[in-house]
């Protein structure tokens, strides 16, 4: 069993809950265990927090987190302006669950993680980037990683757990 699904979302606050409700209906849909549902949706909302916070062209330097840990926090952005006429730009979120993994990832436009992050040699308790170490402790595995000149893309995924009653339960 697959699903996939992606999205073209305008570098805005409000975008986030639509990304993290879409992945919180599929995964119920499907049958995925409450628990493991809530924890991905949690680490989706801070990637997206962080591409609206830093996703776009005239953003500054990205610290690793917006610190937006609300889930109605704001999420990211490719801010190119090329197909957004007001500027605000946009940025993606794709996400796949296949067989017994989901796999997000989102991707902006922004100037990028410093290298630090993208390394892994950050603290944990810093001023900024405690987002993303919140997704670290909530996906099996993440990968932060630049484009140059072309944004930032945070993935992680997951295994999943499914319910007794799960309709398209992996067998």
């Amino acid at each position: 069993m697959s699903i996939w699904w992606s999205l073209h979302l305008r570098r805005e606050a409000a975008s986030v809950p639509l990304a993290r409700r879409l992945l919180l209906g599929t995964m119920e849909t499907a049958g995925v265990d409450p628990d493991i549902s809530f924890d991905l949706s949690v680490a989706l909302t801070e990637a997206c927090a962080n591409a609206v916070e830093h996703g776009g062209r005239g953003a500054g330097p990205r610290c690793g987190s917006s610190g937006i840990d609300a889930p109605d926090g704001s999420g990211g952005g490719d801010g190119d302006g090329s197909d957004d006429p007001d500027g605000t730009g946009a940025y993606h979120v794709t996400a796949y669950l296949d067989g017994d993994r989901c796999r997000i990832e989102v991707s902006d436009s922004g100037p990028g993680f410093p290298a630090a992050t993208v390394a892994r040699r950050r603290p944990s308790l810093a001023e900024h980037g405690r987002g993303l170490h919140l997704i670290e402790e909530l996906a099996d595995h993440v990968r932060f990683r630049n484009r140059p000149g072309r944004g930032a893309v945070v993935s992680f995924d997951k295994m999943l757990k499914w319910r007794d009653d799960a309709l398209l339960k992996v067998s």
